[in-house]
């Protein structure tokens, strides 16, 4: 992972002796906040609560793509009004928390983990998860040379993200349900789980030095594209073939005192949602243009195709996948019960989603009474 050298990581890092954590896969720590320049305001619009502007935070990465979607097409600014859609793009979920927690951001997409994370660290007080965004998009990746099946995986080095983070966590549950033991805090055992930056794994999978990998899109596709070989897609061990892979959170005090802004970002989500499963070409193609300008690279075709087509777009947060996430974790040592009741604040999406004529979705009892 990358050098650790914030005070909020160093302290998080320390904490992980005491109380190990959910954390997020990620390229690297930081954000870079930035303004919608091409989204126009209409003539006449109004700001919303009074507010200069929400500040969004998201990941450049296609699991992230409801956020790159509304964000290129002027989704958000268009329900904001005259209300300034500002944005701010995380490598990784503690420094996205950190923002949230410090004001630096009101609104975010971030993947299931660091959510529990932050929720249950600030005993329920810090955020609420109030919307869904993505299911899917986790695949194992292997070298066919050496892995033909499943079983072959025994005795193997396989990468994960990061020391207990949602695939960290899922790779490791999968294990067990082999029958194999595995150290979660060390990696050894009857497999070698080595955690590794999504940036770097291709590099190391071309190396040798890692037999395959439980990892996110793109970083899948990546892999297949260096002539790997998906042996398993996650999505394949889940009800329906649907997880949590992102949430929308939001601050409790920035929930409480603009609802209406809250809403704005909703509606926006939402109809970027169902403009990405109506035009799935034309939303990839915005994902990736946004993405080129976040990261400054787009994805090659070859990467973009197979990693879009794996990943489903949804307003539900799938709450009942969560809550088995976290007891996954904790079924494999790495964190505690958690509380997560009221982790969930789903009444202004369910209004959002009635306007439009859609069912209503369930926080499976996690939510706000």
């Amino acid at each position: 992972m990358p050098a650790i050298n914030s005070p909020f990581l160093r302290r998080s890092i320390a904490a992980l002796a005491a109380l190990p954590l959910l954390t997020l896969a990620a390229c690297g720590y930081g954000s870079d906040a930035k303004s919608d320049d091409t989204a126009k305001v209409a003539a006449g619009a109004k700001k919303i609560d009074g507010l200069g502007s929400v500040k969004i935070g998201y990941f450049p990465n296609l699991t992230h793509g409801t956020a790159l979607v509304g964000r290129e097409q002027g989704l958000f600014q268009k329900e904001l009004g005259a209300t300034k859609a500002d944005y701010a793009t995380f490598n990784a979920g503690p420094s996205e928390i950190e923002a949230l927690n410090s004001g630096s951001i009101d609104i975010g997409w971030i993947g299931p983990s660091p959510a529990i994370n932050g929720y249950t660290k600030s005993d329920g007080k810090s955020l609420k998860i109030i919307g869904g965004s993505a299911s899917g998009g986790v695949k194992l990746v292997v070298d066919p040379k050496k892995i033909t099946s499943l079983k072959d995986v025994k005795g193997k080095k396989i990468a994960t993200p990061q020391l207990g983070n949602t695939q960290d966590v899922a790779f490791l549950n999968w294990a067990a349900e082999q029958g194999w033991k595995v150290d979660p805090q060390s990696g050894k055992g009857d497999v070698t789980v080595v955690r590794s930056d999504n940036k770097v794994t291709p590099d190391a999978f071309k190396s040798g030095s890692i037999d395959g990998a439980w990892v996110p899109e793109p970083t899948a596709s990546k892999l297949v594209s260096e002539g790997g070989k998906v042996l398993l897609d996650e999505s394949s061990l889940w009800p329906g073939n649907k997880f949590v892979i992102t949430n929308i959170i939001v601050r409790q005090a920035f929930l409480k005192e603009h609802p209406k802004a809250v809403e704005a970002v909703l509606k926006a989500s939402v109809e970027a949602n169902k403009w990405i499963n109506a035009n799935p070409e034309q939303a990839k193609q915005a994902a990736n243009k946004q993405l080129a300008a976040d990261s400054g690279k787009a994805l090659p075709a070859e990467v973009l195709d197979p990693a879009w087509k794996s990943v489903q777009f949804t307003d539900d947060p799938l709450a009942a996948t969560l809550d088995t996430e976290a007891a996954h974790a904790v079924k494999a040592g790495l964190l505690k019960k958690p509380d997560l009741k009221g982790i969930y604040d789903l009444t202004i999406l369910n209004r959002v989603l009635k306007a439009e004529g859609k069912s209503p979705v369930d926080a499976a009892g996690l939510g706000t009474s």
